[in-house]
């Protein structure tokens, strides 16, 4: 999920690597810019993937998640995460400058797949791999999508966030509700929100036609971006895998 600052002609602020003027002048900068987004997300995905299926097919493991010293590193997990994240969308230095970018971004890769990996242990496996796979088929399918529309998920970033908050205020509603069907609804609306997250960020990405782009320099703010949007699609499909079950 991003945060994006606006200045006073409306234009994606240059404080945060966003320009209205289409930085990405040549197709040649564009694509390497994008491999290179695609490759980091492609390696943090693989390792999120490796601990899933650590926590899937190992007992042992899944017994110490579950241990105090399971639940300790599961709260360390996302007090580090967040942490990163902040860094990572404040700091424009720190997610610009190689090597230090690519070692809070590992850190908090590692985190994340921790704690999804503890996550999918309280899922059936069949749940799990299902829920992977209408992931995978689901984020190859919006990426086409990004690329072909002619519609600008770029000037929608407001519209989206406000849907966002929306969606964090029902879910606090639906935590106190305890109702099956609540929580399959705002399951599915979480679903949604991140699909059309990935549209928005993979737009970003990829400048052009595009009303708003993001930097080539950024390409581990937008692999963070992309990365978020799908495991947060992943854990809502998983829970309404789980809220069908029960």
């Amino acid at each position: 999920m991003s945060s994006y600052k606006y200045d006073d002609t409306g234009e994606l602020g240059q404080e945060h690597g966003f320009s209205g003027n289409f930085e990405f002048s040549e197709k040649s900068i564009r694509l390497g810019f994008i491999r290179k987004v695609y490759a980091i997300l492609s390696v943090q995905l693989v390792i999120t993937l490796g601990f899933i299926t650590l926590f899937l097919y190992q007992e042992n493991v899944k017994a110490f998640s579950m241990s105090p010293a399971g639940q300790s590193m599961m709260i360390a997990s996302m007090v580090i995460t967040l942490v990163a994240i902040i860094v990572l969308a404040c700091c424009e230095n720190m997610r610009r400058k190689a090597p230090y970018n690519f070692i809070i971004l590992g850190i908090f890769t590692l985190c994340e797949s921790w704690m999804l990996g503890c996550i999918a242990s309280h899922y059936q496996k069949w749940e799990v791999l299902a829920a992977v796979g209408i992931v995978a088929a689901i984020t190859l399918a919006l990426t086409l999508f990004a690329l072909q529309t002619k519609w600008d998920f770029t000037a929608m970033g407001g519209a989206l966030l406000v849907v966002l908050v929306v969606l964090l205020v029902f879910g606090i509603m639906a935590i106190f509700m305890q109702n099956k069907v609540v929580s399959l609804v705002y399951s599915s609306l979480g679903a949604l929100v991140f699909g059309l997250y990935l549209v928005f960020d993979t737009q970003l990405m990829l400048g052009g036609k595009h009303k708003y782009s993001i930097s080539p320099e950024e390409y581990i703010f937008a692999a963070l971006n992309l990365y978020l949007d799908i495991i947060n699609m992943f854990i809502y499909i998983l829970a309404i895998f789980g809220n069908s079950r029960q």
